[in-house]
């Protein structure tokens, strides 16, 4: 055998083993490079993607708080019912989009197919309700009332009904105690949106795409505190979705209860007047067309004199917020937003704006004072009060002879006011004014807190308006081009109004100070707003933020957050002036204007103040307005195209009084049967496991026509000519 030396084979074969170690040492380092990168480098990032795509989370709701009236009763809470939900996701994945599926699923709980599907659509600008304006991978609900027979079918048949839930669920409920409703103050909810998970993002108070919020009124203002926390847990689940641990869970938080100064009887009653009020004014003509008072709207506000809290707040007309619930019909929704609704999501209270007529009188009173007019000095109050050719007459045309300022409230004499407004636009400077005119009656109605919010915890507050000459300027500027368009002399009144306005719009004329001067003209107020300068005068002069909210307790009851009162200012008078001018409106509920709707009221122990007014407004009817206080509370009343301010108000803001003290209309006190005879400062308890032993609310029942009071008490309404019953 021939032998082959290894000599000849050795270069061959050592440069296929280094080409070898090569191959291989490149592909460890390669391997090992990419193991560095993933590990070392990105390996967080990797981690985190890794876990997220394996971690499946599921959210438990928090349930919401309760808001509880003063005495611990719900104005707002909840209760478990059965909820039918679907998912649009899943629906999507099918080849009809889960037509059929919500075909099945009207069958089994009594609706249309089409009703169905409306629930579960995406709201957009051009898409009507009812349809689903939260975020669409969350469930839809489709009824919050069904069945335990519906909730079975549904859950023994899954393969007919993919994507279909039906779970208990707490469903917000909103119980009217004793009829109180209260909708404009609560508000209502609905979903939240994606914009508004992507703003909360950077909050310490994110939202979950299941969370439900408020929209309007409390459940708005105190919706971080109301809301909770929801409840996530996180699942490991393996490629094949199935559980394999749990990663991590954050257990609910449920949403404290907001305890507020409302007293669900007070607010029984105030709505019922409200109503009750103008019902009976479209009954009535006014004597001037002999066509009945439209009421078409209004509002009533009580208010704790000496702290400002809200004891009940009105709107008229309403809805009831339990609409909202699950999502609006279309029916319901076509219901609150036609023009014959006359906008009842409106709070009229805070939101509607109107001339206040001689309510207003107090300002200008103050303001003459601080000008050095004496209020005890002798005023002339004529029965009219000529600028020029222009005549501006007194209600009635009635006169009073010389008159003190104090009887001039007491009487309501335009023409006294008239005069002042005049004589200060004079000293300004009239049409052609200095550099800086004192403009004390505009500034002492901002000093009032008018053409400001007033800082009640309700959302959509209006300002009002105090048309002074920065007002009538920018008003000027921003309709000069529209005027000058349509203006023409020698045309329509419209036609020549506009051709004036473009010419001299941006003037403080005579006429608009004189009107001014008795709350018409450009003059704008919210009743929140007179209730407030009422309050103050009752308190002393303070004027406080009107605040609902009076307290937030957890839902076990264990920690307290109290609400306080805030002032956002005094009263811009002298202890002397508030003095007189609260003897005066004392006067005017005992012998002025209003004394025909205090017969009987027991004034030595109870010393009521009032104030009516009628303002006159372009184009309507008149603004029926009513503003009393006592030491304890302070009521206001307005009606719009309601008539006059005693004859339409006036019996209902006696019997909210009546209510309020136990009283009978012959003025008797019997406290067993007095609601609020004076503000509670105790707040309700609640137990450790959330409940709250709430006291029961009895329906009011209103005075019957024999409880009025006897004529010699009540006295007959002043006769036309003869008297004021603004």
């Amino acid at each position: 055998m021939t032998n082959i030396p290894e000599t000849g084979r050795t270069p061959r074969v050592q440069i296929r083993l280094v080409i070898l170690q090569v191959l291989v040492f490149s592909l460890l380092l390669t391997l090992g490079g990419r193991l560095w990168y993933l590990q070392i480098r990105n390996g967080a990032e990797y981690a985190d993607k890794a876990k997220n795509n394996h971690v499946q989370q599921v959210v438990q709701p928090a349930v919401r708080g309760s808001v509880l009236d003063a005495r611990g009763v719900p104005l707002a809470d909840n209760e478990t019912r059965l909820v039918v939900s679907a998912s649009r996701t899943d629906l999507m994945k099918i080849k009809d989009k889960g037509k059929d599926v919500l075909t099945r699923l009207a069958g089994i709980l009594d609706m249309k197919p089409q009703e169905v599907m409306d629930k579960v659509r995406l709201c957009d600008a051009k898409t009507p309700q009812p349809c689903w304006n939260g975020s669409p991978y969350q469930p839809i609900p489709v009824t919050l009332q069904a069945t335990t027979q519906q909730a079975l079918q549904i859950r023994e048949r899954p393969e007919d009904f993919p994507g279909i839930t039906a779970e208990p669920t707490a469903v917000r409920r909103y119980p009217a105690p004793g009829g109180a409703n209260t909708g404009q103050v609560l508000g209502y909810l609905s979903p939240v949106t994606d914009n508004e998970i992507q703003a909360a993002k950077t909050t310490n108070s994110p939202f979950l795409r299941s969370d439900q919020v408020g929209r309007f009124g409390l459940e708005r203002t105190y919706d971080k505190e109301l809301r909770g926390k929801s409840g996530v847990t996180r699942y490991e689940v393996d490629n094949l979705g199935r559980v394999i641990g749990e990663a991590k869970n954050d257990p609910a938080v449920p949403g404290a209860n907001v305890v507020t100064s409302i007293d669900s009887r007070v607010q029984a009653v105030a709505e019922y007047e409200l109503n009750a009020a103008m019902v009976e004014a479209r009954k009535q003509n006014d004597r001037n067309t002999g066509v009945n008072y439209k009421a078409d709207a209004g509002a009533v506000v009580v208010l704790e004199s000496k702290t400002g809290r809200v004891v009940a707040m009105a709107s008229n007309p309403t809805y009831d917020p339990n609409v909202w619930v699950g999502g609006i019909s279309g029916k319901d929704y076509a219901k609150l937003t036609a023009k014959e609704s006359n906008v009842p999501l409106m709070n009229r209270a805070i939101q509607g704006q109107a001339a206040p007529g001689s309510i207003f009188k107090v300002i200008p009173t103050a303001a003459a004072v601080n000008a050095g007019y004496a209020f005890d000095g002798s005023y002339p109050c004529p029965s009219s009060y000529s600028i020029g050719g222009q005549v501006f007459k007194n209600f009635e045309s009635q006169g009073h002879g010389s008159i003190t300022l104090g009887q001039a409230l007491e009487v309501s004499c335009d023409t006294v006011f008239y005069a002042l407004g005049h004589q200060q636009w004079l000293k300004d400077g009239g049409l052609k004014p200095g550099k800086n005119p004192a403009q004390i009656f505009y500034k002492t109605a901002h000093q009032f807190g008018l053409g400001a919010e007033t800082g009640v915890d309700l959302p959509g507050e209006e300002k009002g308006r105090v048309p002074d000459r920065e007002w009538k300027q920018r008003f000027w500027e921003a309709n000069k081009d529209q005027w000058c368009k349509v203006g023409k002399k020698g045309g329509t009144y419209v036609e020549l109004l506009s051709y004036e306005n473009c010419l001299e719009g941006n003037l403080m004329r005579a006429g608009d100070a004189v009107n001014y001067s008795i709350g018409q003209g450009d003059t704008l107020v919210t009743p929140i707003q007179m209730a407030t300068i009422y309050a103050a005068i009752a308190n002393g002069g303070t004027l406080y933020n009107p605040t609902i909210g009076k307290a937030v307790i957890s839902a076990d009851g264990k920690q307290t957050q109290e609400i306080q009162p805030k002032a956002h200012g005094k009263l811009p008078m002298t202890e002397e002036t508030r003095d007189k001018i609260n003897g005066a409106l004392e006067g005017v509920a005992t012998r002025g204007t209003a004394a025909w709707r205090f017969g009987g009221w027991p004034q030595k122990q109870i010393p009521m103040h009032a104030k009516t007014g009628t303002a006159e407004v372009y184009g309507k009817q008149t603004t029926s307005w009513f503003a009393t206080y006592t030491e304890d509370y302070t009521v206001v009343m307005t009606i719009s195209q309601g008539g006059t301010g005693s004859g339409a108000s006036g019996p209902a803001v006696r019997n909210i009084y009546n209510a309020i003290y136990g009283l009978d209309m012959a003025g008797k006190q019997d406290l067993s049967k007095a609601l609020l005879p004076h503000p509670e400062s105790a707040l309700p308890k609640i137990q450790p496991d959330g409940s709250i032993d709430a006291p029961e609310v009895k329906p009011y029942v209103p005075p019957s026509p024999e409880d009025a009071p006897p004529p010699a008490l009540a006295g007959p309404p002043p006769a036309p000519g003869t008297g004021r019953q603004d």
